[in-house]
């Protein structure tokens, strides 16, 4: 089954990390200039991360890289094995 062949790849999961970490840096980047105008990395930490808020955000960063990576990588992977088995 080619789920299983995929899971089982070393690289899909380097290119779920690798995905996963871009989105959180572009996605957090992109919210900071959305909210603040610009690159307001001290109006960032106060809304995101002071008073205990970080384990939240950590948490939620974590997890929305991790679904992404898995999402975008299988389907790059699942392409690439379709198109080889051809």
């Amino acid at each position: 089954m080619l789920f299983q062949k995929i899971l089982k790849l070393k690289a899909f999961w380097k290119s779920v990390l690798v995905l996963g970490m871009g989105f959180v840096i572009v996605y957090n980047l992109f919210t900071m200039i959305i909210e603040f105008g610009g690159f307001d990395f001290s109006g960032f930490y106060d809304k995101k991360l002071a008073d205990g808020k970080w384990i939240r955000f950590v948490l939620a960063s974590v997890f929305s890289a991790f679904v992404y990576g898995l999402i975008i990588a299988y389907g790059k992977f699942y392409m690439k094995l379709k198109n080889s088995e051809k």
